[in-house]
């Protein structure tokens, strides 16, 4: 299995300089990932350095905690394709999802998938901080309301895709997508995700994944 095109290859890191993104770049265009997966300050420049290839610019918001207003993160979006985002990967409301508010829920992830039209919209749901049923329950309103893709993680939680999470997701999604990331350390660790339903990998080790290498990365 070719697993370069599964890789949004990520820097998310709040220090991260030129050095990092063009160091993260480089290695996208060489490794032919799917995309890279940066804050939004950076999506201007890497649309730029990425015009001309098959690599993809993804970008966050409502990042990491996914406590923005819904307004915000319609702006954020807005603001990121303007800038040459492909793909917008939006944090929900947790505390929502806690509170049972799964209308709101739902009008968030919708507005925001309004703002990005075409483009892929996924929804992170932030698994760690939530129960098996709440992982179905939000998944299913993210769905409804026109999510291209739910995903498990930020990275900045305290814990990162876990296969059972990935299935629940997966059966809820259907004909949409389902994106791990989070703790995919290994090849073999890719294969168990792809096997239980996930069609996209978050990883900040994307150079070591394609090269059969492990990672010591949390993300």
């Amino acid at each position: 299995m070719k697993i370069n095109k599964l890789i949004d290859h990520t820097y998310l890191k709040a220090f991260g300089t030129d050095t990092e993104l063009n160091k993260l770049l480089e290695e996208a265009k060489e490794f032919d990932f799917k995309s890279v997966c940066v804050n939004p300050f950076w999506v201007a420049k890497a649309a730029k350095e990425l015009k001309g290839t098959d690599v993809l610019v993804c970008t966050v918001i409502g990042f990491p905690l996914g406590a923005n207003t819904s307004a915000v993160k319609v702006y954020e979006a807005k603001d990121a394709i303007n800038n040459g985002a492909n793909e917008i990967d939006m944090v929900l409301n947790v505390g929502k999802v806690k509170m049972q508010d799964y209308d709101f829920i739902y009008n968030e992830v919708k507005s925001v998938k309004e703002a990005c039209g075409n483009l892929t919209l996924k929804v992170i749901l932030e698994t760690c901080y939530l129960t098996k049923e709440e992982i179905r329950l939000a998944s299913e309103a993210c769905i409804k309301a026109g999510a291209d893709f739910v995903k498990t993680s930020t990275g900045f939680g305290t814990g990162g895709a876990l296969i059972e999470d990935v299935k629940i997701m997966k059966e809820v999604a259907k004909d949409k997508q389902v994106k791990a990331s989070g703790g995919v350390r290994s090849f073999e660790d890719v294969e168990k995700m792809v096997e239980a339903g996930a069609t996209r990998i978050g990883t900040s080790s994307g150079v070591k994944l394609v090269q059969g290498k492990v990672s010591d990365s949390d993300y």
